[in-house]
């Protein structure tokens, strides 16, 4: 295996649970990662983030750390407040 994406095919094809499993964390951190860029790029201190959302400063670290996944509604609020949207599309198989 020579890549990232060699080694999750690898993963997918010997325990598919674990492969889902490392799908749902890259999709997390692709969430947090544009957050925190937003953030960072707005000149926002977390404390800054979390006064304006209405919620507490450790909070905001959590989730940035990826201690904690934040429910839709302050996923929605934080997104709000930073100026950013969220997006839903397919995905290219459709496995229900």
């Amino acid at each position: 295996m020579r890549t990232w994406n060699d080694y999750k095919d690898h993963v997918r094809a010997v325990d598919p649970e674990m492969g889902k499993e490392i799908d749902e964390i890259e999709n997390i951190s692709v969430i947090i990662t544009a957050m925190v860029d937003q953030r960072t790029s707005l000149g926002l201190s977390q404390r800054d983030l979390a006064a304006m959302c209405g919620i507490p400063q450790s909070s905001v670290a959590r989730i940035e750390s990826c201690k904690t996944t934040p429910n839709l509604g302050t996923l929605l609020n934080i997104f709000q407040h930073l100026g950013l949207k969220l997006t839903v599309s397919p995905i290219k198989s459709t496995v229900i």
